[in-house]
């Protein structure tokens, strides 16, 4: 057991004024975290106990799954990373070594990186360690710290510089193995979850710059989210806003027959979707072409859907390209021949169609058959424009965002729309590391495979707050019993007087003997400070003993999670106690 005045908490009565969500707020109040600098977080006590019973909760999970955790180094260098898949994607967010004064001449680039993960690190090291098909499958894991250069570090530990998370990666020895082992951690993720008292929902999600075949990211709904979850609770849907698809688009859908000849038109100073649906031109977004230019590994590209919708950039990854741009307007003209606000990929009506990578079209254009779009001339659009006639298509895929109401991709219902916070992401990477590094294995016929890898991680300290946001009140916060820093508060209203100092330590240890973690409030303080104060950095349980109730004979035991308070007499309390506490451990 632990007593107040032994032990730090310091308590601050007013949010400081760079914290701007709930979860920040009560961070910062609760003596949780402590902020050095932008981005950077020291874990006080309280947080310290917290983050250690998150992280052990994982361990716990991961091991059940077989997975086994090792230690790796913070300090990368640079040409390990470099060797990998993507160097030129992730250099910019990665902080970076300078040693310079240390080694004269060598500028242009750093010798060391600090990881923000650590496939570079691990797939060299396995390949080395494991040649045999009998060695596999194997999934290593760490608890450790990671550091992002964080342009704007904000709402305290959900965009931070440095933090803590659990990354794991599991390598196997056939592509079956590598989805067996994908949903094996995705199930562990889920007891996880369940146990730290989350409520966390697995969507379909985007591979982003890690590459693979597929990903899945845990969200924790809150309004604060960083991101948006589609869904459709009926069939189970569930995506991320990058990833979501719709049935907006038949997939019997017949290509409509050209309406008539095109036909061009002047449309002098019209350069937006808004200004063609105006008088006196009163074209509907839904029949315009919306015509896009990006820049692919140098190379630039046409990206067309409907005016009416919105690029999600990140579904341009599914065109292979190692890095993507906006083209810049300088950039445009040469190629189109006309600024942004007159572009279109009309047959025969790009001034260099040879420099293109191609020409890129949404699905959802199709529902437009014939219509309106730039004649790559300033000033002129065209009408009357058919997709299958009349544009220069190279390939059709899914690019735009998805929005609520529409249909279920697997029941047809309408999509609903909700935030959330990513606090764990899987991916499935196939080969992509292992045929950079080298990481093969022999089969029984003495045959060379690539390993099959999958990679996972969590937010653990992400994960803290995001327990934070969902579970609090005007308050305080509302710990889950399993990561509570301590279950049990006994709120002794006079410390002074030996025999309720006592009866505390008794209860105290009955507590500690039914397992829970307990901390004794002996400050010399007002009942109404403590009591506030029990209630702010959240702990499950208090118990309060002294003042009138003593006097009565009772003790009051009182819920975080609830406003009855409950009186047990003083004869019956170490046995209510030991049973409240082992029925809180059964349920937690």
């Amino acid at each position: 057991m632990k007593t107040w005045s032994k032990f730090h908490i310091s308590t601050l009565r007013d949010s400081p004024a760079d914290a701007e969500i709930a979860s920040h707020k009560l961070l910062m109040r609760a003596g949780i975290v402590r902020k050095l600098g932008g981005g950077l977080y020291t874990y006080m006590p309280l947080g310290l106990r917290v983050m250690q019973k998150i992280s052990q909760i994982c361990r716990e999970e991961l091991e059940v799954s077989d997975a086994i955790e090792l230690w790796m180094p913070h300090i990368h260098p640079v040409e390990t990373w470099e060797q990998g898949p993507r160097w030129a994607a992730a250099r910019e967010i990665m902080f970076r070594v300078d040693n310079a004064g240390a080694n004269k001449g060598r500028s242009r680039e750093p010798e060391f990186v600090l990881g923000p993960t650590h496939e570079e690190i691990i797939t060299p090291l396995v390949k080395n360690e494991i040649t045999s098909y009998r060695d596999l499958p194997k999934n290593f894991f760490q608890i450790a710290t990671k550091f992002r250069n964080e342009i704007r570090p904000r709402f305290g530990l959900m965009r931070a510089r440095e933090f803590v998370m659990m990354d794991a990666y599991s390598f196997d020895a056939t592509d079956e193995g590598a989805v067996k082992s994908y949903f094996a951690m995705k199930d562990a993720y889920a007891r996880f979850f369940k146990r730290i008292g989350v409520t966390a929902i697995a969507v379909e999600a985007d591979t982003g710059v890690m590459g693979g075949s597929f990903s899945h990211e845990f969200m924790v709904p809150a309004e604060i989210g960083d991101d948006d979850v589609i869904y459709n609770e009926a069939s189970g849907y569930a995506a991320n806003r990058e990833k979501a698809t719709s049935a907006l688009v038949p997939a019997d859908l017949a290509d409509a027959a050209p309406a008539g000849a095109i036909e061009e038109f002047a449309t002098p100073g019209v350069i937006t979707i808004a200004a063609l649906e105006a008088a006196p031109y009163s074209v509907s977004g839904d029949r315009q072409f919306k015509t896009l230019v990006y820049i692919g590994d140098g190379k630039p590209f046409l990206v067309i859907l409907r005016g009416n919708d919105e690029l999600e950039e990140a579904k341009l990854g599914s065109l292979g390209f190692t890095l993507t741009r906006a083209a810049t307007p300088e950039e445009i003209e040469p190629v189109l021949g006309a600024k942004p606000g007159s572009l279109g990929a009309v047959k025969g009506s790009i001034k260099d169609p040879s420099a293109l990578a191609g020409v890129f079209a949404d699905h959802a254009i199709r529902l437009i058959g014939n219509g309106v779009t730039g004649a790559n001339k300033d000033g002129f659009h065209v009408r009357n424009v058919n997709v299958t006639r009349d544009l220069a298509i190279t390939r059709f895929g899914d690019f735009r965002r998805v929005r609520p109401g529409e249909p279920d991709p697997k029941n047809g219902q309408p999509l609903q729309v909700k935030r959330g916070i990513e606090v764990g992401h899987i991916f499935k990477l196939g080969t992509k590391y292992s045929e950079k590094f080298g990481a093969v294995y022999t089969d029984d016929q003495k045959q060379s495979h690539l390993m099959v890898m999958g990679c996972y991680g969590i937010g653990i300290s992400r994960t803290l707050q995001a327990v934070i946001e969902q579970s609090h009140d005007n308050d305080g916060i509302i710990w889950p019993w399993s990561v509570a820093p301590f279950q049990v508060i006994i709120t002794l209203l006079d410390p002074s007087v030996p025999e309720p100092a006592e009866l505390a330590k008794k209860l105290a240890s009955v507590a500690e003997q039914a397992g829970a973690d307990v901390l004794i409030d002996d400050r010399e303080e007002r009942p109404g400070v403590k009591f506030k104060d029990a209630d702010l950095i959240g702990i499950p349980l208090r118990i309060t003993i002294g003042g009138k109730g003593l006097l009565a004979g009772v003790i009051e035991l009182k819920w975080r999670a609830k406003k009855d308070v409950i009186k047990v007499p003083v004869a019956e309390a170490a046995d209510h106690i030991a049973a409240v506490v082992r029925d809180a451990f059964a349920q937690a």
